[in-house]
């Protein structure tokens, strides 16, 4: 398989909602089901005032971490995979719902749960240490970041543990690794902003890596 050496064109994406309106199973792979599931119940927070889903996509997960958040938008770079989410999520008026193409194009604001769910891989390494400072700039003190990752082989410019790695190590002065999980084909990383504190007690990261 011939591994993509640069960010991946919105081109790549639009063709694959073309030839398929759900090309990746979101909406019935028990893989994402289950990802989700873990996903959601490894936030550390059981509600926030604001976040950002980077890489939406149709707008599954989008549906179900609506209730947890006062606001909630949610960024895609595909027109196609976005009127699905926002059919998805009419009814969620938190939700709001834009094109846009990370790093280079980033929404105006502040965010408590910056959530990257099989994204970050889609970059090549220059461009991961741009939205690890776009991440930084927007994310609120003690907030959180969420990365998830399937750790399989893919062609995109960077495996699932390299994306994750790089973007911890890019982020490293300013977030500390709160919680980290590998399961059978993925990988969830939990950041927070150092010294941040939850409940009037400082967290401090777990032993890497926990498996379920």
């Amino acid at each position: 398989m011939t591994r993509h050496t640069t960010s991946l064109p919105p081109g790549y994406f639009d063709e694959r909602y073309a030839a398929d309106p759900d090309p990746w199973n979101f909406e019935t792979s028990p893989y994402e089901r289950d990802k989700y599931d873990a996903t959601l119940a490894a936030l550390p927070r059981p509600r926030y005032a604001a976040c950002l889903e980077i890489g939406c996509s149709i707008g599954v997960l989008t549906a179900a971490l609506a209730p947890r958040c006062d606001t909630l938008t949610g960024l895609d770079v595909a027109e196609a995979a976005l009127d699905q989410a926002r059919a998805r999520c009419r009814d969620l008026p938190a939700v709001r719902l834009m094109r846009a193409q990370v790093p280079g194009e980033w929404p105006e604001g502040t965010f408590d749960l910056i959530l990257l769910s099989e994204v970050v891989y889609y970059l090549d390494a220059g461009d991961v240490a741009r939205l690890a400072a776009r991440v930084r700039g927007s994310l609120r003190p003690g907030g959180d970041v969420v990365l998830v990752h399937w750790t399989g082989e893919t062609h995109y410019p960077l495996t699932g543990d390299e994306a994750a790695d790089l973007f911890i190590r890019e982020s490293r002065e300013t977030l500390a690794v709160d919680r980290q999980v590998r399961a059978q084909a993925y990988r969830l990383d939990v950041l927070r902003a150092r010294g941040a504190r939850h409940g009037g007690m400082i967290r401090r990261p777990l032993d890497p890596f926990r498996y379920e």
